[in-house]
């Protein structure tokens, strides 16, 4: 981990999670825009997790991320039932308290990811909502591979733009090993983000709070896109319950 105070975390089938809080995420992520140094966070479902602890790479990348979060709430409860003080901070959220709370301590963000566009409207709506929000610049990056100069500009730009946080939407986990990839070449805290793009843009409609506090979130998003996210939630997500009670969770 790139901290010289690594956050404590726990495991979770195999990967590593941050002990942590909305509230403890975002003090924490507003204290390293005071340094330059690069790292980076990940945010992790349920689903992502599952795939993520059967691929060793992605797997060993956590062991580098400077905060984990608990973005499933399956994945805060297995920390509960330790006895630690974990709450589900799921990236939307993450995003949406940073971004409330920019005028007041100044964290600038530069958004990259999402389809044509999207970035371009995910900043100029945190504009509009928050006045004084801080946007240092946004871009959408092709889904094809990058070439070798192509991707050399994208680390200048970013640079550049004095940003503090980058913010990643470009889908678990291509986002996480783009990440690992760049954080020692950049002096921002990247955050992988991945639907909160499509969230705050409303591109994709969120679940109700209700829904949300009731674990039912993916139900919604299952009805929403059944023939996208079909495998996510009745396949992946029954084998993260069967793992977590053959192995205990670890």
């Amino acid at each position: 981990m790139t901290s010289a105070s690594p956050l404590k975390t726990y495991s979770v089938l195999g990967v590593p999670v941050t002990i942590t809080n909305p509230e403890h995420a975002v003090q924490t992520v507003e204290g390293w825009a005071r340094d330059k140094i690069g790292r980076f966070v990940c945010i992790r479902d349920v689903p992502s997790l599952v795939v993520i602890s059967e691929d060793p790479d992605l797997r060993d990348l956590h062991h580098e991320a400077a905060m984990i979060t608990p973005d499933g709430m399956p994945i805060a409860v297995v920390g509960k039932l330790r006895g630690l003080p974990v709450k589900r901070t799921c990236g939307a959220d993450l995003m949406e308290r940073l971004a409330s709370r920019s005028a007041h301590t100044g964290v600038s963000s530069y958004f990259y990811g999402g389809k044509e566009g999207v970035a371009e409207r995910l900043a100029e709506g945190f504009a509009r909502r928050f006045p004084g929000f801080k946007v240092a610049g946004f871009e959408c990056p092709p889904f094809r591979a990058l070439t070798a100069d192509e991707d050399r500009a994208v680390i200048e730009r970013i640079k550049a733009s004095g940003a503090d946080v980058v913010w990643v939407g470009i889908s678990s986990p291509k986002q996480d090993v783009w990440m690992r990839d760049h954080y020692k070449l950049l002096p921002q805290t990247l955050i992988g983000v991945g639907a909160a793009f499509d969230f705050h843009t409303g591109a994709v409609k969120r679940a109700p709070k209700w829904m949300q506090m009731l674990m039912l979130e993916w139900s919604y998003r299952l009805m929403s896109e059944p023939r996208r996210l079909w495998r996510r939630y009745l396949v992946l997500a029954p084998r993260f319950v069967w793992k977590c009670i053959s192995t205990g969770g670890y």
